[in-house]
């Protein structure tokens, strides 16, 4: 029943890339872009960006939301 940029949780690594509308994209850029809201920020292109550049100073924040995601209550 999960669907969504965390991809669809069935273990099938080939449905992750699912985006909205039910098509599964063979790349990381496409699957994103689906999920994008249009004009809120630019489209990505074939290489994917490192996320710390872009913002530095954020990686605790990323590290801590990461930590939920993967802890019990996602288990």
């Amino acid at each position: 029943q999960v669907r969504g940029l965390c991809g669809t949780f069935t273990g099938d690594k080939r449905d992750e890339f699912t985006t909205p509308e039910g098509d599964v994209e063979p790349g990381v850029a496409a699957f994103a872009n689906a999920f994008r809201a249009a004009g809120a920020c630019p489209a990505l292109g074939p290489g994917i960006p490192d996320p710390c550049h872009g913002f530095p100073g954020s990686r605790e924040r990323a590290e801590a939301a990461c930590a939920v995601l993967m802890g019990p209550a996602f288990q």
